[in-house]
């Protein structure tokens, strides 16, 4: 029997059609003798947070839960164009063996075997120098803005005192309190929603 897959396709506004992207992974997949089981299409800017993003937490509870092989793209960026967005994506999926098929490079995360591929992990590697340097202009940007607003006479940080109470904190991290109901582990919630570890362990007591 053929590999068990999905289909994820997105596009950036309400305007845009992602027809021709289901269209052209439909017949890779029947090429390839590949079962489609499901298909996961969303309008929405790619530089979305995850946790924004129903569609894509939707196929990735799909194929945890459902056995799938693989998850076939037109291009990287259909999974997001927030690259440490993606990066999450990329290692989660691989960490459930489940590999990720991009159809304008002809290359998949996963060998047959479900290790890494060489290929993907060069361009896996890129994205998270990518990511790395996106996060370092961030913090520099807003150390910059700190100290700008510190120069005139701001203060940074909580007021003394200041805690969050339990309805605000449901209210913040809904997403990341649903995912745990559908019983997705901290680690791996964690790389989904960027959320701290030690705020999800409270989130956990929440339930």
């Amino acid at each position: 029997m053929g590999k068990k897959v999905v289909i994820f396709a997105r596009v950036s506004t309400i305007v845009q059609d992602y027809d021709r992207q289901v269209s052209e992974l439909t017949a890779l997949a029947a090429n390839n003798n590949w079962k489609v089981c499901a298909c996961f299409t969303e309008k929405i800017s790619g530089a979305k947070a995850n946790t924004e993003r129903i569609e894509l937490l939707r196929m990735v509870e799909y194929v945890t839960n459902n056995a799938i092989d693989k998850v076939l793209v037109t291009e990287l960026s259909r999974l997001g164009r927030n690259t440490l967005g993606v990066l999450e994506v990329i290692e989660l999926l691989n960490s459930k063996k489940v590999s990720i098929y991009i159809q304008n490079y002809a290359i998949e995360t996963l060998t047959p075997e479900g290790a890494i591929n060489p290929m993907s992990q060069f361009l896996i590697t890129i994205l998270a120098e990518v990511a790395r340097m996106e996060r370092k202009t961030i913090h520099e940007r807003i150390e910059s803005g700190y100290k700008n607003y510190r120069i005139n006479g701001g203060v940074v940080g909580r007021k003394i005192g200041y805690r969050k109470d339990k309805e605000t904190m449901r209210e913040e991290y809904k997403e990341e309190i649903r995912l745990f109901k559908k019983n997705y582990s901290l680690r791996n919630i964690h790389t989904l929603t960027n959320t701290s570890i030690n705020t999800l362990r409270k989130l956990k007591t929440m339930i």
